[in-house]
């Protein structure tokens, strides 16, 4: 799974060089590359925005002049490449027909298509391997809003497949009354149909969903159900949190209300879990960015890597399990309790050992409870998983003992099943196998 961080926020598109810098020494090795913002850039400092026939109705430069797209990305993107900076994923010009005569327009599409089949010539000169084409917001010409966006997308495939880049889909919201209400495919079954359906179309697999975590979440969406149902085309996911009530962007997890998270991430985890996701996870705080002092900004991007890489190893979760042929559990406590209850049967343990001389020896969970001496005897390509808080000082442990079997961490913050009582919330768990009845203890 390769973490990308977005430019938004946490870039100077007049001075990106630092901002670069911090996101390399964060640990950071890819971002975004933002052909709406650069294009937008360009276009205010050259010429602004023209006003057309006096409706108020705004046509952006890009449109008029499609085949400068890529000479003005060009140089953005090469000063990414300076600083090791890779541009797996771009984003196109969002060029949504407005209000007034375009909606009817049937030159209008022509326009739009032309656009974006520059973006996707200038993602490929930044070597990008995906493009996120956001749907378009009305039908155009004529056309119903699934009419328009199928003419759209599809007559952009051909450069697609020209230059080897994957399109990407994504869910729109409409804005009621001052309220988020759910647009076109924002339904997973309406998403995943829509999407065969282009590949169809163009007889390869060239369309692919990105997921929003913010505009589910704005839309009140279940996002296990979610990328259950839209599952293998989901190519990249964009991690951000909001307060729930505005199109915000901050640092997953600082978002909260009551001390509860407002992003739903306990099912978004479970989500790309089960789908066995392996595609991008783009890490958006611009308003988490926005609102800090420019000396902090370093030390926003190594917590923004931090965060980035803990969602890919909870996502990754199974996907480390089943990489071994055969496993151990270091911990006979609740999260030992919890592997059991989720992945005993799929991957079962040879046993598990701990540290409390008052466990060993005896049956938890199914498990015979062995001293961590047994260790030793394991065969080389035994993985030790373990399954206790204190990570780091069992890895220690684990090196000083000599041992060198491949070891890994498991968690069970975001597990598919819970069991609701802590063990140290209960009467003493007991096996009946190993421990007896009360009165056969007393």
């Amino acid at each position: 799974m390769q973490t990308v961080c977005s430019p938004w926020g946490v870039l100077s598109y007049d001075f990106p060089r630092q901002g670069l810098k911090d996101m390399f020494n964060a640990g950071f090795r890819s971002s975004l590359l933002d052909i709406s913002g650069i294009v937008g850039r360009h276009a205010r400092k050259i010429i602004g925005w023209r006003k057309k026939k006096g409706d108020m109705t705004y046509r952006c430069w890009a449109m008029d002049n499609p085949r400068e797209i890529c000479h003005v990305v060009a140089s953005f993107a090469e000063e990414f490449r300076r600083q090791g900076i890779s541009l797996p994923i771009a984003l196109a010009g969002f060029l949504p027909p407005q209000r007034g005569e375009e909606e009817d327009n049937d030159d209008f599409l022509p326009l739009l298509c032309q656009t974006g089949k520059e973006c996707v010539r200038a993602a490929k000169e930044a070597n990008s391997r995906c493009i996120l084409l956001r749907p378009l917001a009305v039908g155009v010409g004529g056309r119903d809003l699934r009419a328009a966006n199928r003419a759209y997308y599809l007559s952009v495939a051909a450069a697609a497949k020209e230059w080897d880049i994957q399109i990407l889909l994504e869910g729109q919201y409409r804005v009621h009354n001052g309220n988020y209400i759910r647009g076109f495919l924002t339904d997973p079954h309406e998403a995943a149909k829509f999407i065969d359906e282009l590949n169809d179309a163009a007889q390869e697999e060239i369309f692919g969903f990105h997921l929003d975590v913010g505009l589910c979440g704005l839309l009140g969406q279940n996002m296990h159900d979610l990328a259950s149902v839209v599952g293998s085309r989901i190519k990249a996911v964009t991690l951000r949190d909001t307060d729930g009530a505005s199109d915000t962007a901050f640092l997953p997890f600082t978002a909260v209300a009551g001390g509860k998270p407002r992003t739903d991430w306990l099912n978004i985890i479970r989500g790309l879990r089960q789908i066995n996701y392996d595609g991008l996870l783009i890490m958006n705080f611009a308003g988490t960015a926005g609102a800090a002092s420019p000396l902090l900004k370093p030390h926003l991007f190594a917590y923004a890597k931090k965060v980035a890489d803990f969602i890919a190893w909870q996502a990754n979760m199974e996907k480390l399990l089943r990489q071994y042929g055969q496993r151990v559990l270091f911990g006979a406590g609740n999260m030992c309790r919890a592997y059991m209850k989720c992945y005993g049967e799929k991957y079962p343990p040879l046993f598990t050992c701990d540290n409390d001389p008052q466990k060993q020896d005896k049956i938890f969970c199914g498990l015979q409870v062995k001293s961590p001496e047994e260790l030793k005897n394991l065969p080389a390509d035994c993985a030790i998983l373990i399954c206790n808080v204190y990570y780091r000082e069992i890895e220690e442990q684990l090196q000083k003992m000599g041992i060198k079997n491949p070891v890994g961490f498991f968690n069970d913050e975001y597990m598919p099943q819970f069991h609701f009582e802590r063990i140290e919330d209960m009467e003493e768990e007991t096996d009946a196998k190993a421990w007896g009845t009360d009165a056969e203890r007393r």
